[in-house]
């Protein structure tokens, strides 16, 4: 079901987790990367982000578990189970080809206008497309009703979600500027708190839910089917990041104060961010984003949603992690 103010306040969240890493910490918040880093080549960039990542679904588990995801059945069988690793390892393979996934590319490489992000997301996000409408089943919204119907949040809901949106905007904007130094150790510390925010994010938002990604997909062939709710992450995470970038122009001797010049981030004594341009661009490349897409697809699951439905679910997430792994290792 369309879900407005569950999807827009948990795109704030993710804005706010990706956009606080780059201006506090330097860095771009680019899930599968930093996934696969934290297992083949674990150190204080990715293990922080990750583990605040996974962090993110206690909060929601203990006090709001109405708005975790229902996923589909875990592997109960070899047939499955291998299904399970090799999906996982196609979408280990094509991310690590084609240099990110929906957050990389998507969300942060086109905030920061990546002609090469711009590619990468209109490759897999049309393959996605037309995966989805091809090959995938996907399901009718409950009682036959249109998935296009909005469904608003409980108060309950709304006050928990209000209130962590509230939380982080002021975490970032106040209390880290103001509170925290310049070191390896307040970077690191914000490196967990980045995860933990985007984590809550995918959640909240829907992003997590793969029956939620597939229904967004579904408007080519059964407009019933269709779900609208992800198309605000656009305008209340992707829209907002574009802003921040030309507003402080991070890497360009400017800081996230507007109008007080420094050539440093936050918390760290130089910007990181991916050098590569359009002329990188090669077979490889382009193939590994179509991998992506064709998965994204079928299952309606990326990297960090599949992160946490390995907590969520670790039968599942024991198959399709180790894929993911081996896909991103090969």
């Amino acid at each position: 079901m369309f879900t407005p103010v569950h999807t827009s306040l948990g795109a704030l969240l993710l804005y706010q987790g990706s956009s606080g890493l780059l201006l506090h910490n330097g860095a771009v918040f680019g899930i599968s990367s930093l996934l696969a880093g934290s297992v083949l080549s674990p150190n204080q960039d990715n293990i922080p982000i990750i583990a605040g990542l996974l962090s993110g679904v206690v909060p929601i588990y203990l006090f709001m578990p109405s708005l975790l995801p229902v996923y589909p059945a875990a592997p109960d069988s070899w047939a499955t189970l291998l299904s399970t690793v090799g999906t996982g390892f196609l979408l280990g393979w094509g991310t690590k080809r084609g240099r990110g996934c929906t957050s990389g590319h998507m969300l942060c490489g086109i905030s920061r206008l990546s002609p090469r992000s711009l590619i990468a997301t209109g490759i897999f996000f049309t393959t996605a497309v037309l995966t989805a409408n091809i090959f995938s089943r996907i399901p009718p919204c409950p009682a036959g009703i249109p998935c296009y119907t909005p469904t608003y949040p409980s108060k309950v809901e709304l006050v928990f979600m209000v209130g962590a949106t509230a939380a982080t905007f002021l975490t970032n904007c106040f209390f880290v500027p103001r509170v925290m130094n310049r070191s390896e150790r307040s970077r690191t510390i914000f490196s967990y708190l980045a995860g933990f925010e985007f984590g809550i994010g995918l959640l909240i938002s829907g992003m997590a839910d793969p029956l939620k990604v597939l229904r967004f997909f579904a408007f080519v062939t059964d407009y019933t089917r269709f779900d609208p709710s992800l198309g605000l992450v656009i305008l209340f995470a992707l829209v907002p990041s574009i802003v921040t970038y030309l507003a402080m122009q991070p890497g360009q001797g400017s800081c996230p104060k507007i109008g007080q010049p420094a050539a440093k981030p936050t918390l760290a004594n130089s910007w990181r961010l991916p050098t590569a341009t359009v002329a990188d661009i090669n077979r490889q490349f382009v193939l590994g984003a179509m991998v992506f897409g064709v998965v994204w697809g079928l299952n309606g699951v990326c990297p960090g949603p599949a992160a946490l439905r390995s907590v969520l679910q670790p039968v599942w997430g024991l198959a399709g992690m180790s894929g993911y792994m081996l896909g991103a290792w090969v």
